[in-house]
């Protein structure tokens, strides 16, 4: 039996005994400069025996699922025609090694697995929690968690929205400088779930030091989460009372954050970090009505006006322009920028969040930026946008 053959009687046996821990092919030399690797495993999907290919990509994950007879075939082109030269098939008795040489010859070396484990078919695995320690003042007044530290049924939602919403984060805040205090601004801070998770997770897991700041229009609520803050002895988080329009900071910001600003109010936060250079920028827009009012004032005819007639595709092309030209104003000024699914809350629609980290500021792409700014406005027929005014890119 040859080598590749050996590979596919293995491969067939591990699904049927259901000891695959793992497939992996690597050392690409295919037409894809971005793919690196493809993981391969078998998971139960609907109670259905599936394998998942994760595709390795230099900054992204691609997952796809097949059952094993397209599995096996994806695997052939993936090695015969893709580029893949090495394949690694881990089973929980052993790991066989396969190896393409220059001759297109498959050779194969066995390796024995010291201690047997279990193959775990579960395809929703439990999530790693950025905010581990349940037991904090905070999570129980905020109504999160109960004495012992389980978080409620009925909170179940908003502790999911709270973790992902620290994920989102963790890599961009694990970029900020660590030898000064950082300053950071929650514009429209709300009841604080986000903005007391954000500090327990710099302070306790990053172990940054930083001074948080709050703003919020609602005194009450203002009063409310001072006292929490006190009561969990959260020295550096202050939350006062204010808009963002009128918010001053008193020192540079390095880190500022809206979510669910409504319409212009993220173009003045967005703008108020663009003015203090912000290392980090994270905007989660709500409503869009700017731009819309423009649409429809004007009525640009294009190839995309046929849309326009209908109210729902003319509030998701507001959404989607409004959001667009905000992250290319991000990045005129030399902002890494990210737009991704912000999932929020059974009482909050899903929406879209806008994450800028400060880098180098390129001449040739600012004036790119602008003539695309300028084509953008004119080919939809948009009057203005409230930031590109507020930054003077319109002159």
């Amino acid at each position: 039996m040859s080598p590749f053959d050996h590979f596919i009687s293995s491969f067939d046996e591990g699904i049927k005994k259901q000891d695959l821990q793992k497939l992996t092919l690597s050392n690409y030399k295919g037409p894809e400069s971005e793919l690196k690797n493809v993981y391969i495993k078998l998971v139960l999907i609907k109670r259905e025996l599936m394998l998942s290919f994760v595709y390795r990509y230099k900054t992204k994950d691609v997952t796809k699922n097949f059952n094993s007879s397209d599995a096996l075939a994806t695997i052939l082109n993936l090695t015969e025609f893709k580029g893949f030269r090495n394949i690694s098939l881990q089973r929980t008795n052993e790991i066989l090694h396969f190896q393409r040489n220059k001759k297109g010859d498959w050779m194969e070396r066995r390796e024995n697995v010291k201690e047997e484990t279990f193959v775990n078919l579960l395809h929703d695995k439990q999530k790693e929690r950025k905010i581990t320690d349940l037991s904090k003042p905070y999570l129980q007044s905020l109504n999160l968690t109960d004495a012992s530290g389980k978080v409620y049924k009925s909170a179940q939602d908003k502790w999911k929205q709270i973790n992902h919403y620290i994920e989102i984060l963790s890599s961009s805040l694990a970029e900020l400088p660590k030898d000064k205090k950082l300053n950071i601004v929650d514009m429209g801070a709300g009841k604080g779930y986000l903005t007391f998770a954000l500090y327990d997770y710099l302070k306790s897991s990053l172990q940054q030091d930083v001074l948080v700041n709050g703003v919020e229009f609602r005194e009450d609520l203002v009063e409310f989460c001072n006292q929490v803050a006190k009561d969990s002895a959260f020295d550096d988080l202050h939350f006062v009372q204010g808009t963002i329009e009128n918010y001053k900071p008193e020192e540079k910001v390095d880190v500022l954050i809206a979510l669910h600003a409504c319409d212009t109010a993220t173009d003045d936060a967005i703008y108020k970090g663009l003015q203090d250079e912000s290392a980090l920028i994270v905007v989660a827009p709500c409503c869009h009505k700017q731009v819309r009012r423009e649409l429809e004032k004007f009525k640009a005819k294009n190839e995309l006006d046929f849309m326009l007639k209908y109210g729902i595709f003319l509030e998701r092309h507001a959404e989607m322009l409004t959001d667009s030209i905000r992250a290319l104003v991000l990045e005129y000024y030399g902002y890494e920028t990210r737009v991704m699914q912000f999932i929020s809350d059974q009482h909050t629609p899903k929406n879209v969040m806008i994450v800028g980290l400060k880098k180098e500021v390129n001449p040739n792409k600012q004036t790119q930026i602008r003539e695309k700014l300028k084509s953008i406005q004119e080919y939809f027929g948009i009057g203005y946008h409230h930031l590109v005014r507020l930054c003077g890119l319109d002159r």
